[in-house]
């Protein structure tokens, strides 16, 4: 299962180690049955994945648009036009996630639901520390 879940990631090798430490790190952490890991992944997976889209790809335009000489020749009809297709990607995110919640009541217990979000609120607390650390160290 945790080979599947790190192949479906894709070819970068940091993302993949993230995903392989994440998935070690929830599995871990939540305590699934066979049956549940089984229904669980292939949802989380689809929703990780999406999030992922979502964030680095079409955030990531707008935010490229986004440097201060560009901001400051921007329109107020054009600006009005990025902070538009912000709100849309930031509801795109919320309902993804809405989406995955309500999928995940099918399949896990409310507990382990609350369990997830912490064990991935406390695994990306964890990776930003090591960042920031590893940046004093260079």
């Amino acid at each position: 299962m945790l080979l599947l879940s790190v192949s479906f990631y894709g070819q970068n090798p940091k993302k993949e180690k993230v995903k392989a430490l994440k998935v070690a790190y929830l599995t871990n952490n939540l305590s699934l049955t066979a049956t549940e890991a089984e229904k669980f992944w292939p949802i989380y997976n689809a929703y990780d994945e999406k999030q992922f889209e979502l964030r680095h790809e079409k955030m990531k335009m707008l935010k490229e648009r986004l440097d201060d000489e560009a901001v400051d020749n921007l329109s107020d009809k054009q600006a009005l036009a990025m902070i538009n297709q912000i709100e849309s990607v930031e509801d795109d995110l919320y309902q993804n996630r809405k989406k995955f919640m309500t999928s995940l009541k099918a399949v896990l217990s409310p507990v382990k639901i609350l369990k997830l979000k912490k064990a991935e609120d406390d695994f990306n607390k964890s990776l930003l520390r090591q960042y920031k650390n590893k940046g004093k160290r260079d």
